[in-house]
């Protein structure tokens, strides 16, 4: 088994390498239709090369980051991997929220 595959069971807390393979072809996928939806939406929404950056990573990071992460959830349960993605979407949630930090006191 190559070390990388060892590596990544061990720091996602997964004894399969079938699952190793399932949760990268879950990212693949992912990646690769919010980079489709993007192509479809983009001009829907009037953006072109001459909008301002600015403008584009804001709507970007409003519309696409969630729709990536509703893509993981469902590649990864079509895939088999539902709960390791929850996990990861509950506890992404808890940061962006600011619920998961440890407080010092």
């Amino acid at each position: 088994m190559p070390a990388w595959i060892n590596r990544l069971k061990a720091k996602w807390g997964i004894t399969s390498t079938g699952q190793v393979v399932a949760i990268l072809v879950t990212f693949s996928l992912a990646g690769l239709s919010i980079t489709q939806i993007r192509r479809i939406f983009w001009p829907l929404l009037g953006f072109t090369s001459e909008t301002p950056f600015l403008i584009r990573a804001v709507t970007y990071l409003l519309l696409m980051f969630p729709t990536y992460q509703i893509m993981l959830m469902v590649f990864g349960t079509l895939l088999g991997q539902f709960h390791f993605f929850w996990a990861k979407e509950k506890a992404m949630f808890r940061f962006l929220t600011g619920r998961g930090r440890v407080s010092k006191g």
